[in-house]
């Protein structure tokens, strides 16, 4: 396959490190590169993100929806819309953490109380799919669409999960844990 072998590094770290954190399940979540003006690397569909591997990535073209699609997650075309519509996308993941996937069920957009939240994310809207039954189908042009439309690198969705793009992978893993963090600690303050 030819992947430099650093950006498989850099995948398979931050991966497994989401998935200690319980951002991706066995079997959910996706995580991509940028390779190319017009193509990327994705896990494919089988993977479990704590044991990323070359052979557990494989690199899709825009152009040229071959048969490497079929073995792709089912997310890839979702990664390939953000890619087209943002030049700055480097690395895309969608994750379910599972605090700030909580929060949106019930709120609008997370208005973080803690430090390092109102001062890395301010504030992040929650996007409503409304109705899940051809969400699939529409996912790709919505996401991508918002993200052109709103200058944000994090894109919550109700009852969904979490989309992010960056073009540092540590970033968008750092700004993930965030939300997280600050949807968690919102979470338990509203006990008190």
């Amino acid at each position: 396959m030819g992947m430099r072998k650093h950006l498989i590094e850099d995948i398979k770290h931050v991966s497994l490190s989401m998935f200690h954190k319980n951002f991706f399940g066995v079997y959910h979540g996706s995580i991509s590169a940028r390779v190319s003006t017009q193509s990327f690397v994705i896990n494919k569909e089988d993977t479990i993100l704590d044991e990323v591997t070359e052979d557990s990535m494989i690199r899709l073209d825009c152009h040229k929806k071959d048969y490497r699609w079929h073995s792709a997650s089912s997310d890839a075309n979702i990664h390939e819309k953000i890619y087209q519509v943002i030049s700055s996308a480097k690395y895309i993941s969608f994750t379910m953490p599972p605090y700030a996937t909580a929060f949106s069920l019930k709120h609008g957009k997370v208005l973080p109380m803690d430090y390092f939240g109102q001062k890395m994310l301010n504030e992040v809207l929650v996007y409503d799919p409304k109705n899940f039954d051809d969400w699939h189908e529409r996912a790709p042009h919505e996401i991508s669409q918002f993200f052109k439309k709103n200058d944000t690198h994090l894109l919550l969705i109700k009852g969904f999960g979490l989309v992010s793009y960056d073009r540092d992978i540590i970033e968008m893993a750092k700004k993930i844990s965030i939300l997280e963090n600050s949807c968690r600690l919102l979470v338990l303050g509203s006990f008190s």
